[in-house]
């Protein structure tokens, strides 16, 4: 019957969840008029307000609406239909085609100039990585909606990265050449003819693709010989080898690194090409282990050209690994429409993979560009560099920590 004292606490921690809502947001600015002038009938000054240039003159969109579309669709793998059905549960009619069509203008308009600075950035280093996907586009002038087209995906090496998209319609050999137009250094490939032709270009090879036909080869093999000493095990080993020795390299140096893959990788790779040349003579050039062995030997220049810089990488999982994120997307919103369709995805597709490798929240990183890039001289470099994803002057709460 006493007083109740407290003598402990038990704490229950649950997640919840606060949906999303749409606000609306009023801008109003003051006109300003001399009553002084109006009186004594002299040429009244009429003064406004400033006020921040919108993203879209005569339209409702926002900077933080636009980047939430962009970020739903090309980040989160969201079509515009299903947006559209989510924006009417929240009580807002917004057709498809209206969410598209301010997509097309963030990305054609804006974001564009961010694009085109980050590729003047990348053809200034000397190490890049390129791969390519299929890309449908429906509406292409004189092409049928069924023709494939094409997604090509330039990136730098190690930082600050750069991710650029480049949407085309063919995968013909001038279009990397316009792309990479004053390039020089090295290009990690997957074996790719049409990178053949790039002047001042040293092509370096991709071990993971050599060891992935390998692997098929073995997994081609009957069942009960695939854990048999067979010669598509062995060259699969040597694959193994090389990749070993680049994992105990992987905390050195470039220049502790080109020593020790002349020391350690070399002979490896001189015993290996020895072994091809003697298995090709003993295989089906069309069979899953001939395939491998060509494949080797065709691309033997380009697979040892790693030798030459020890900053260059064994394989171009960087580019595979960039590339992912639209082949993720595509699955579900399927196709472009249009061309310029296409090169608005293109173009954000860059700006956000950029924006994550650089540790940038994509989300808010979009708000911030549509707040300052209408506000903007466009024609000032360095004004653009200020919002490039490296920028130290980007505001924290763009950082992905925050």
């Amino acid at each position: 019957g006493g007083p109740l004292h407290e003598m402990s606490t038990e704490v229950r921690q649950e997640l919840k969840i606060i949906p999303a809502q749409v606000k609306v947001v009023k801008h109003i600015r003051y006109v300003y008029a001399c009553r002084h002038c109006e009186r004594e009938e002299i040429s009244t000054p009429v003064i406004t307000a400033p006020m921040p240039a919108p993203v879209l003159p005569g339209s409702p969109v926002s900077p933080s609406l636009l980047a939430y579309i962009m970020t739903q669709k090309y980040g989160e793998g969201l079509p515009l239909y299903r947006q559209e059905q989510q924006f009417k549960g929240l009580g807002i009619e917004l057709s498809r085609q209206t969410l598209a069509n301010w997509v097309l203008h963030g990305a054609n308009t804006w974001l564009t100039h961010i694009y085109d600075r980050l590729h003047e950035y990348l053809l200034q280093k000397d190490i890049l990585h390129a791969d390519e996907t299929t890309l449908q586009v429906l509406r292409e002038p004189g092409r049928e909606a069924a023709t494939k087209s094409f997604l090509w995906l330039y990136r730098t090496g190690r930082g600050p990265s750069i991710v650029l998209y480049d949407y085309q319609t063919t995968r013909a050999s001038k279009h990397p050449r316009r792309f990479l137009a004053g390039f020089k250094g090295y290009l990690h490939v997957d074996g790719y003819a049409g990178y053949n032709e790039l002047p001042d270009v040293t092509l370096v090879g991709c071990w993971a693709h050599a060891r992935r036909k390998f692997d098929e080869a073995l997994k081609a093999l009957p069942e009960d010989k695939r854990n048999a000493p067979v010669a598509a095990r062995e060259g699969l080993e040597y694959c193994n080898r090389l990749f070993t020795i680049e994992r105990d390299l992987k905390n050195k140096t470039p220049e502790e690194r080109y020593q020790l893959r002349q020391v350690r990788s070399k002979p490896v790779l001189d015993a290996f090409l020895a072994w091809l040349k003697t298995q090709k003579s003993r295989v089906l050039p069309k069979s899953s282990f001939g395939q491998a062995i060509n494949y080797c030997l065709g691309q033997w220049d380009k697979l040892t050209a790693f030798l030459q810089d020890g900053r260059l990488e064994l394989d171009n999982n960087r580019s595979e690994r960039s590339i992912k994120p639209f082949v993720i997307g595509r699955k579900n919103w399927l196709f472009a429409n249009t061309p310029r369709g296409a090169k608005a995805s293109a173009i954000t597709y860059s700006i956000i993979e950029t924006a994550k490798e650089n540790g940038l929240n994509p989300f808010q990183y979009l708000i911030y560009l549509f707040e300052r890039l209408p506000n903007l001289d466009l024609k000032d470099k360095d004004a653009l560099d200020q919002l490039l994803p490296w920028s130290e002057t980007l505001p924290p709460v763009c950082r992905m920590n925050n």
